[in-house]
């Protein structure tokens, strides 16, 4: 069954999690272009970790193909001519998908990400074309801060006749234009989206918010879709209008942030009482996390995932550890209830972002090929505040 087969009929869809950042910590992305070149030069690891997130429960399984167009590859300095082209890269995301997919129920889905073209102020055309590339490679083979180019995205991909799930990476106040989620969601669903939801930038708690504008925007205009949502695997209430990327922590020093699996468990529970059924992560989501998800909705699912049996309901596997103060952490009431220390001390609970209030056609967001120069680093150096 596809994708709306499978929600018509009730089932709750579990996707995966972060490509970019955990392929990142495991040496085989680097961070800043965050382009996904490893599915043509480390195929294993990217074979790997969808196996993985497989083994926790997913069954959708996302090509790896994040910033895979090919102005982003061409983008600051990051295009390795002849090696390592949009259509290579694309190409071996698919491939690498599929063979996992069929290794147990799952389906593949084909990603595609905000465009370097759209920031630099290029016109509709010339964006479509981009999406249009990797289009053209998903049918050989069978992330958005502004809803007008998610829409753009949306016309295109409507082409394959295949179903289109469109997230964007916005919170409660809406786009970078200001468009609200729910208009967003309207317009993204006239455009022919199935499926409408976010994705990374934010938390748990507020992407559930956001999502919940998506629906009572839907609800409002008598427009239909099913909701999806995947955050971030990372605690950010303090984050501004863009997100994570504004926090000083970005993309080094988040791990004090990271949210446990019990801490996802929860936000399972909330997404799938709140409607959304197709329910995954983002940047920070690792495999446990996946799991968590899985138990949590075992019980309308029916089963739990492979990777459910090395790890006990609710920790119920620490009754076999050997110091008894252990074994009596062996309990849901334990671990709902716990609050994880960072062990730095005076390290501050939240953080004062950066946000500079850039957004498309502002002079520091014109993309260019070369890597950046000495002189515009110095130029941000300055800018930036600590």
């Amino acid at each position: 069954q596809g994708i709306l087969e499978r929600l018509d009929a009730g089932e709750i869809v579990i996707g995966d999690g972060g490509f970019v950042f955990a392929l990142e910590k495991r040496g085989y992305v680097k961070a800043g272009p965050w382009t996904p070149e490893a599915t043509v030069e480390h195929p294993e690891a990217v074979r790997q970790l969808h196996r993985e997130f497989l083994r926790a429960g997913s069954n959708v399984l996302q090509t790896f193909t994040f910033y895979a167009s090919e102005d982003k590859l061409e983008n600051r300095g990051n295009y390795v001519a002849e090696k390592i082209t949009g259509q290579k890269v694309n190409e071996a995301a698919c491939d690498i998908a599929k063979e996992v997919a069929k290794e147990g129920d799952a389906l593949v889905a084909g990603g595609v990400s905000q465009t370097p073209s759209y920031l630099s102020c290029k016109d509709k055309a010339e964006v479509k074309a981009v999406f249009r590339k990797q289009l053209e490679v998903f049918m050989r083979k069978d992330y958005f801060e502004h809803v007008e180019e998610a829409v753009w995205a949306v016309e295109v991909l409507k082409e394959s006749g295949k179903p289109v799930a469109a997230t964007m990476c916005i919170g409660p106040e809406g786009d970078m234009h200001g468009v609200p989620p729910g208009q967003c969601a309207v317009q993204l669903v006239k455009a022919g989206a199935s499926i409408v939801g976010v994705n990374c930038h934010f938390d748990a708690d507020t992407c559930l918010k956001t999502v919940m504008l998506m629906k009572e925007g839907l609800e409002a205009a008598k427009l239909k879709a099913y909701l999806m949502s995947q955050p971030l695997a990372f605690h950010t209430p303090d984050c501004g209008k863009q997100g994570f990327i504004d926090l000083p922590e970005f993309p080094f020093g988040l791990e004090p942030r990271i949210v446990t699996r019990w801490d996802v468990q929860k936000y399972a529970r909330q997404a799938y009482d709140l409607g959304i059924r197709y329910i995954g992560g983002c940047c920070g989501f690792e495999p446990y996390h996946i799991r968590a998800i899985a138990e949590e909705l075992a019980p309308e699912r029916g089963f739990l995932p492979e990777a459910s049996e090395k790890h006990g309901s609710w920790g119920n596997s620490l009754s076999m550890h050997t110091k008894p103060w252990v074994r009596a952490r062996a309990r849901k009431e334990y671990w709902e209830n716990l609050k994880p220390a960072s062990g730095r001390p005076y390290c501050p609970s939240l953080s004062k972002p950066d946000g500079w209030g850039v957004t498309k056609g502002a002079r520091e967001l014109m993309q260019q090929k070369e890597a950046t120069t000495e002189q515009q680093l110095k130029e941000l150096f300055q800018k930036q505040k600590f």
